[in-house]
């Protein structure tokens, strides 16, 4: 490769990838590496998977773990029972997540398939999406990354896991069935109802964080009377024990508003069809265009992405009517995505992934303990500050580097680092490896510093704690 190639092809596996052991697998045409990988991601790696029906089953066995949590067995907290209702589920579900992206040959599929599950992000921190995450990410994420947005915010929006996620199993409509069977019942029964009526949650982070943008709503884009009206449009949506006893359709009439809606100057009707109509007017909308442009933009490039190139994004997604791989064809055709000075930090998890890849250690560096807990590298990641598939809110992760370079969050990395290498380093040859996965954005002072390391142990952790190797 010429030196102007091989700057590329590391920039291709660091930036747009998740990190290369081997810079030779890039090849002379880095572009083209990536657009080769545009497509639906890999399916996951690993055994003991649920797709969603049969999370659900195990969800809604949850109530016999509740049962058994009254009385729990000696030694055990009740928590600790219906905790442990889920623990094999979401293991399985981490690791298969760490493997694949450790092992794929098309990371930049992987990191797509990463970036949109933190757009649409359910959380395991909240206990109605427990055992549902995993499912979440392979079923409604991981096969329309590279569609049309509309399908994959369809997909997104009425997965059981966002609905339970963010409380729509809760909403009712004011004027629905349920809500007047509810209060005959609760005035037979000299008591408050238990069903009273909308809630908002899902609504609002529908519009702030998926797809018009929060920046929107100070726009005057949409105001709370369209929040509200959306969560009208959601009523129904919701997994009831229909849903977790195997229904097809997470939409019940019973719990759904009468009448028609008026979202952003559109009027919608009844039913299920009502919300994908909704949802397609959204995923139409220019404002979701810049959105999306901009959060792709950021991740990607800087976190004050370059406007021309959101503003050349925005318009590929116009023109395609929201066509996700079109979008991407134009971020990696873009010659300001590839300046060789990297802006952006490793999360803790890229930061961890791109270790397995760097060393070729694969999906063994996340194997369970022996207790069935997360492997050594996954637990690392919860350390670093980023636990696995659980993210602290519907905003999902931070995608700015600031907010991963506090001095607490920089000395974990460094004793991470440091224990790792401790473990790994006396058999591996960090010149070597820096030279292969790094090679000619490894700069001379880095070069210097791994040369003169007293061990292994201490060569190697140097390497991972380079700013080359820290930033993408």
């Amino acid at each position: 490769m010429t030196s102007s190639s091989a700057v590329q092809a590391a920039i291709a596996a660091h930036r747009f990838g998740l990190g290369e052991a081997d810079l030779g697998v890039v090849g002379g045409d880095a572009r083209g590496w990536l657009a080769a990988q545009i497509g639906p991601a890999d399916a996951p790696r690993g055994a003991g998977l649920f797709d969603t029906r049969q999370a659900l089953a195990h969800v809604a066995a949850e109530r016999e773990a509740r049962q058994l949590a009254k009385n729990p067995p000696p030694g055990m907290t009740a928590e600790q029972v219906v905790a442990g209702h889920y623990g094999d589920v979401i293991v399985a579900d981490m690791r298969s997540r760490l493997a694949t992206a450790a092992t794929t040959v098309r990371p930049f599929a992987e990191r797509l398939q990463w970036f949109w599950a933190n757009h649409f992000t359910v959380s395991l921190l909240k206990g109605s999406a427990r055992g549902l995450v995993g499912a979440f990410e392979r079923d409604a994420i991981r096969p329309n990354i590279a569609g049309r947005f509309e399908t994959l915010l369809v997909a997104a929006t009425t997965h059981p896991a966002m609905l339970r996620y963010l409380d729509n199993s809760q909403s009712a409509g004011p004027h629905s069935r349920v809500v007047a069977l509810e209060a005959r019942r609760a005035a037979r029964r000299e008591e408050s109802a238990r069903v009273t009526g909308i809630n908002e949650n899902l609504a609002r982070e529908v519009l702030e964080l998926h797809t018009l943008g929060a920046e929107s709503a100070r726009a005057g884009v949409y105001t709370q009377a369209d929040v509200t009206a959306f969560a009208a449009v959601l009523t129904g949506w919701r997994v009831g024990q229909d849903a977790l006893a195997g229904a097809d359709l997470p939409f019940d009439a019973n719990w759904h508003e009468p009448g028609s809606k008026t979202v952003l100057g559109r009027s919608y009707g009844e039913g299920a069809e009502a919300l994908r109509s909704a949802l397609r007017d959204l995923a139409r909308h220019p404002a979701t265009a810049r959105f999306v442009a901009t959060k792709l933009a950021r991740h990607f490039v800087a976190d004050e992405p370059p406007a021309a190139l959101v503003d050349r994004l925005t318009t590929a997604y116009l023109d395609s009517d929201g066509q996700l791989s079109e979008v991407y064809r134009r971020l990696i055709g873009d010659d300001s995505a590839w300046r060789a000075d990297p802006a952006k930090l490793k999360t803790p998890e890229e930061f961890v992934v791109s270790t397995a890849r760097v060393l070729g250690v694969g999906e063994r560096m996340f194997d369970a303990g022996p207790s069935g807990a997360p492997g050594y590298a996954a637990a690392g990641i919860a350390s670093l500050g980023q636990r696995v598939q659980a993210a602290p809110s519907p905003a999902g992760w931070s995608d700015r580097a600031d907010d991963w370079l506090g001095p607490d969050a920089v000395w974990k990395r460094v004793e991470w680092a440091t224990r790792f290498a401790e473990r790994v380093g006396k058999g591996i040859d960090a010149r070597r490896v820096a030279a292969k996965s790094l090679g000619p954005l490894l700069g001379a002072e880095t070069t210097r510093q791994i040369e003169r390391a007293v061990d292994g142990p201490q060569a190697l952790a140097l390497l991972l704690l380079a700013p080359e190797f820290q930033r993408r």
